[in-house]
């Protein structure tokens, strides 16, 4: 069994659990072109693949991004990794991965593809379609992500291709613009009922002037959301949910009204190491049960090890702090340079949430340690694993009785104790 169906029928008998769902989104293709494949800085263990650059031109350093043969390594190298749930593709990688390479046939991550490339990630370089009120279009069919030609056999069920996709919807607060996103999303749902295949369902915030307050939209996106899936018996409802996250009221407000619907949270731009690691973390402990994770994994230094943290977060192994901290402990063990020093890797940024970085997230506190919010829950436990034993050989400070002592450690030894840590827990 996949760990997807799994960790889903364990989140839907117990809502108390901490399955918790990542995907790695490397669909990025469908939006950005050439950009997708993201910085050759970071390239898997299989390393450089060929590449033609004429001198007189240009050199291959100056270019910068990977070429399709290297992401698809860095895909290859994920999965095995085992980390992740879900590999979502466009319908090109997974015909070449799924279809013909078969690397997911004994694989517990479940391949997926971009079932609708809407208007509003058409964001090529140069072009202005993503300052247009998003419209819907389907390059991939079912089909073709199925099993790779227009018409697939249907006798068993079985496809050797991708058998889960994700749909995009973009409300804008227009009514002709809102109701002909339905009338697209209805379509879809009846041919994928018909053809057996799951889906699930992103919404994405307005990407063009709605109205609508910004701390007011995480309401309108959640009412759409339930209304528009109210007429929508289980047999065409989606998997899971894929949302920006909005903050702790608006994501408890839509997790809590149905105990079948999981919700998930996209993770937006870059950012910062700790913008990744703290959504996840504050996600999950307001209600979602799905991360998926896009140029936050593409463009880390080291995507094996971003995602093992990710992983270890989730898990309630550390917090994202130390997840932080313990992140840069590898990157240096690596001989890996990071992108920004460890200081300003701790800050909380405020994240562009739209394809093109256009549209800024700001419901949410931009501070690199934010405040305890009022009324919500109890400050949280260090997780179990946090205390040093007193006979570690270790160069920093120590409470009595052996526990570390944080408050007196300086940058260094704290990164020496992320590493420890980090190295006691993979064993």
């Amino acid at each position: 069994m996949k760990s997807l169906d799994r960790k889903l029928a364990e989140i839907k008998a117990n809502r108390d659990t901490r399955a918790f769902i990542i995907a790695d989104a490397k669909d990025a293709d469908m939006a950005f072109g050439v950009r997708a494949t993201g910085p050759r800085s970071y390239l898997s263990a299989q390393g450089a693949r060929p590449a033609q650059f004429s001198p007189e031109v240009w050199r291959r350093e100056e270019f910068g991004y990977r070429n399709l043969p290297e992401f698809l390594d860095i895909i290859r190298e994920v999965t095995r990794q085992g980390l992740v749930d879900i590999m979502l593709m466009s319908a090109y990688v997974n015909d070449l991965l799924s279809i013909q390479e078969g690397l997911f046939r004994n694989s517990h991550v479940t391949p997926a593809a971009r079932a609708n490339d809407t208007t509003d990630v058409w964001a090529v370089r140069h072009g202005s379609y993503t300052k247009e009120p998003a419209q819907t279009f389907r390059t991939a069919s079912i089909d073709h992500i199925q099993c790779g030609q227009v018409e697939c056999e249907r006798n068993g069920g079985e496809f050797p291709g991708a058998n889960l996709g994700l749909y995009s919807v973009t409300f804008v607060n227009d009514l002709e613009q809102d109701r002909r996103t339905l009338e697209a999303f209805k379509a879809f749902r009846e041919e994928a009922e018909r053809k057996q295949f799951r889906y699930f369902l992103e919404v994405f915030d307005p990407n063009v002037p709605s109205g609508v307050p910004p701390g007011k939209l995480g309401e309108f996106i959640n009412d759409n959301i339930l209304r528009s899936l109210a007429g929508v018996p289980e047999a065409g409802r989606p998997l899971f949910l894929k949302i920006v996250y909005h903050g702790p009221r608006a994501l408890e407000e839509l997790a809590q009204y149905d105990p079948n619907m999981v919700v998930g949270v996209l993770g937006g731009s870059a950012g910062t190491t700790y913008d990744a690691f703290k959504l996840i973390h504050d996600a999950q402990k307001h209600g979602a049960r799905v991360a998926l994770f896009g140029r936050k994994i593409n463009n880390a230094e080291h995507q094996l090890a971003f995602i093992e943290m990710l992983r270890l977060i989730t898990d309630g192994r550390l917090s994202p702090e130390e997840a932080v901290r313990a992140y840069h402990g590898v990157l240096q063990g690596k001989g890996i340079k990071p992108n920004r020093p460890l200081e300003k890797d701790l800050e909380l940024t405020d994240q562009a949430m739209s394809y093109d970085g256009g549209a800024a997230r700001t419901p949410v506190s931009a501070r690199s340690k934010p405040p305890s919010e009022a009324g919500t829950t109890a400050p949280e436990k260090p997780p179990p694993a946090a205390s040093a034993p007193a006979s570690a050989s270790a160069d920093w400070p120590k409470l009595p009785g052996g526990a570390p002592d944080f408050a007196g450690m300086t940058s260094s030894q704290r990164q020496a104790y992320d590493a420890w840590r980090l190295q006691r827990i993979f064993g």
